[in-house]
C-alpha cells in the first residue's frame, strides 16, 4: 500500500488571523506582518500553501530539444524533473527513485541510452516513467514493475517556458499566463534560444525580494543608472488575477540601444515567484525560490532570439550584474529592518505600490485556502 505523505503546515502561524487576511482597498490596506517574512513558521508554511500549489518555471524547450534532455529543479522541497520523451513530449516526475528515494539525475542534461538511470543503485526507467530495469532482484515476492513508474507530477508550457504544478488537479497554466502572449505580441518567447542561467543567494525572505520588485517607487534612489533609461513618469503597473505588469517606455535621451529596436520594457510577475523580464527580442526570466525564513535564491535565465551577439549580451549580462547588486543589498537591509521591534506593518504608496498590494491580497488569498482545506 502506497500512502501519500501530509502537508507539514505548522500548527501556530503568528499574525495569521482575520484581520491580516481580509483584503482592503490600497487606501486603506496595510501591508503583510513583518512576521510573514521573518517566523521559520512561515517557511514551512509557504512552501506547502504556496509553492507547492502553484505553478514552478522550471526552464525553457530550448534548453531540450532531444529525446532524454532533461531539466531538474526543487519545488517546495521536492525534487522533480522535466523530460523530453522518444515521443517528443515532454512530460515532469519527481526526480525520486521508487526503490529508496535515490536521484534520477543530479543535473540538467540528457539521458545515457534513452533511458533515466538511479544514480544510487542503477534501477532504469523508460523517459516515460515506466521502470524497466531493476539488478540483483530475482528473489523478491510479489513485485510487479508496472506498479513501480516513476511519480508524474502535472507539467504544462506556455510561449516555450516550463512549468511543473505539484497539485494532483491543478488549474491550467492558461488561466494564469491569460492575455500575456496577446499583450508583448509579436514578441514570441518560445522562438528564443536559453543562453546562460545565474543563481544569487540573497539574504532575505522571498516575499521581500517579490516586493521589491513590484514597484518603481524605489528606482530612483536605488537605481540612478536605471532611472536613466526609464521615463519614470510614464511608470505603470496594471494587474490581472494571477499576475501584474510594469511597463514603462525609454526616456528619449536615454542609451538603450542593447536593447535592439525596442521602445518599451514590460515587467510581469506572475504569482508566487516568477518575473518575467521582456524587451525586445531579449528575456530575463527571474525565479525567488526560498530557501529559509530569511534567505532566497534570485536565480536568472536569460534567453535571446540570437545568441551570437556576444557584445550585446555582454552588455546586456553587465547592465543587469549592476541592477541586481543594488536590489540586494536594498533587500538585505530591508530583511533586518522588517526583524526589528521597531516595525510590524507599514502603509502603501496608491500611486506607486499597487503591485505590492495585489501581491500581498494574492498571499492572503492563497494561505485562507490554505487553512480551509486543512
Amino acid at each position: 500500500m502506497i500512502l501519500e505523505r501530509p502537508a507539514a503546515i505548522p500548527s501556530s502561524l503568528p499574525d495569521l488571523n482575520a484581520d491580516t487576511l481580509t483584503t482592503q482597498p490600497i487606501e486603506q490596506a496595510f501591508t503583510a506582518p513583518s512576521s510573514w517574512y521573518t517566523a521559520p513558521e512561515f517557511h514551512v508554511f509557504d512552501r506547502e500553501a504556496i509553492s507547492a500549489t502553484h505553478w514552478q518555471y522550471v526552464g525553457h524547450v530550448s534548453q531540450m530539444p532531444n529525446a532524454g534532455d532533461h531539466l531538474v529543479s526543487q519545488i517546495a522541497g521536492d525534487p522533480v524533473i522535466a523530460v523530453r520523451g522518444k515521443d517528443n513530449v515532454i512530460r515532469g516526475f519527481y526526480n525520486v527513485c521508487r526503490h529508496r528515494a535515490g536521484p534520477l539525475a543530479l543535473e540538467n542534461g540528457c539521458s545515457e541510452r534513452g533511458m533515466l538511470q538511479c544514480k544510487y543503485h542503477g534501477w532504469t526507467y523508460t523517459l516515460e516513467g515506466q521502470l524497466r530495469g531493476v539488478p540483483h532482484w530475482d528473489r523478491v515476492d510479489l513485485f510487479d514493475k508496472k506498479d513501480y513508474g516513476l511519480t508524474p507530477v502535472a507539467l504544462q508550457t506556455w510561449q516555450g517556458l516550463i512549468f511543473i504544478n505539484l497539485s494532483p488537479a491543478p488549474a491550467p497554466l492558461e488561466a494564469t499566463v491569460q492575455g500575456i502572449s496577446e499583450r508583448i505580441a509579436p514578441i514570441q518567447l518560445e522562438h528564443l534560444q536559453f543562453h546562460q542561467r545565474i543563481v544569487y543567494p540573497v539574504k532575505c525572505n522571498w516575499k521581500a525580494y517579490v516586493d521589491n520588485y513590484l514597484e518603481g517607487y524605489h528606482v530612483p534612489i536605488v537605481h540612478p543608472e536605471l532611472n536613466k533609461v526609464l521615463d519614470y513618469a510614464q511608470y505603470r503597473t496594471e494587474t490581472a488575477p494571477h499576475y501584474s505588469l510594469q511597463y514603462s517606455p525609454f526616456r528619449k535621451d536615454a542609451d538603450s540601444s542593447f536593447y535592439g529596436e525596442a521602445d518599451k520594457a514590460f515587467y510581469y510577475f506572475i504569482f508566487p515567484n516568477i518575473m518575467l523580464n521582456i524587451v525586445g527580442e531579449r528575456l530575463q526570466v527571474n525565479l525567488i525560490m526560498p530557501t529559509g525564513a530569511d534567505t532566497c535564491d534570485v536565480i536568472f535565465d536569460y534567453l535571446y532570439a540570437d545568441t551570437s551577439h556576444q557584445g550585446t549580451i555582454a552588455a546586456d549580462f553587465a547592465y543587469s550584474e549592476v541592477v541586481q547588486r543594488e536590489d540586494e543589498e536594498i533587500c538585505e537591509a530591508v530583511q533586518i529592518g522588517l526583524g526589528s521591534r521597531s516595525y510590524h506593518v507599514g502603509r502603501y504608496s496608491v500611486q506607486r505600490e499597487e503591485g505590492v498590494h495585489h501581491f500581498h491580497d494574492l498571499l492572503r488569498g492563497a494561505y485562507k485556502r490554505a487553512l480551509e482545506a486543512q
